[in-house]
């Protein structure tokens, strides 16, 4: 009976393990501002959640956050109310269409690089609370190589970059992952090329990152997938609906939905190496110390 009970006790052990391991972190940020990277992050976020996966999204983009004018929510806390010691982070989760969970940020992480040793280890504590809670976390970042954005892009599991097929998109979508690896940082970065006109342009655009980072950087940049060029994403915008819930028969939601897809067959195959939560908050901390 003992060994039976001392059994079924490491069966919850390890199956609470599994659990902590299958939270991922991602980060979403872009080269430069206006080609669709929150819009993405919503979306995507949604995507994921109709394939029955909980995903937890971080507006984590200083100053000009807007994941929820996206979906025209009113957030009535964000981060700073959680490291004032206001809120507790399950208090400032708020929800968005299909009660799609998100915390705002608002000024609260350009405060983070301000904490004293005490405040930090308070936040630390707050968000380790999330382990396990949710299959993805998503950090949605602000455009460029701020301090703050690195640090999200240091710590995450990977990193998407989003780019248009516009010159100067593809420039900087490059030179933010350039800025990275001349710091010494192993990153796992994929590409979203967003607003493509098809199949053809998407590839090229892609194909144009990827083979100056092979040749001059010595890495492998694979592409996450394409969005589609679709008039009902303005649409969608204006309505502050996300587009993959306004209209989703379009081509832009089907593009997610192939995206979602994909990402989700590699993650499964993947997921014993997820570090999570943990991991992640590990390398923040010593990333803002």
């Amino acid at each position: 009976m003992t060994d039976q009970a001392q059994g079924l006790r490491n069966l919850v052990q390890s199956e609470s393990e599994k659990s902590i391991k299958t939270t991922r972190i991602i980060t979403v940020t872009s080269g430069k501002g206006g080609v669709g990277k929150s819009n993405f992050t919503l979306n995507f976020a949604l995507t994921l959640q109709s394939q029955g996966y909980k995903v937890l999204v971080f507006d984590a983009d200083i100053g000009l956050a807007n994941i929820d004018v996206l979906m025209g929510v009113s957030s009535k806390y964000s981060l700073y109310h959680l490291l004032k010691k206001e809120k507790t982070i399950w208090e400032i989760i708020q929800k968005g269409y299909n009660d799609l969970e998100f915390i705002a940020g608002g000024s609260g992480f350009n405060d983070l690089l301000r904490l004293t040793e005490e405040e930090l280890n308070y936040f630390a504590e707050q968000v380790s609370q999330l382990n396990g809670y949710a299959d993805f976390i998503i950090f949605d970042t602000g455009a460029g190589l701020s301090k703050e954005t690195l640090k999200f892009i240091l710590a995450a599991e990977e990193t998407f970059v989003v780019t248009t097929p516009e010159p100067t998109s593809i420039t900087d979508a490059y030179a933010i992952i350039k800025m990275v690896n001349s710091m010494g940082h192993n990153v796992s970065f994929r590409l979203v090329i967003n607003r493509v006109a098809d199949f053809k342009e998407g590839k090229q655009t892609a194909d144009k990152i990827s083979l100056v980072a092979k040749q001059f950087l010595d890495l492998d940049i694979p592409t996450l997938g394409f969005v589609d060029d679709d008039q009902m994403v303005s649409k969608a915008v204006k309505k502050q609906i996300p587009f993959t819930v306004a209209f989703p028969n379009s081509p832009a939601a089907k593009s997610l939905q192939t995206i979602a897809a994909s990402y989700i067959s590699g993650y499964q195959v993947n997921v014993e190496s997820v570090s999570g939560v943990k991991g992640f908050l590990s390398k923040m901390m010593k990333l803002l110390k």
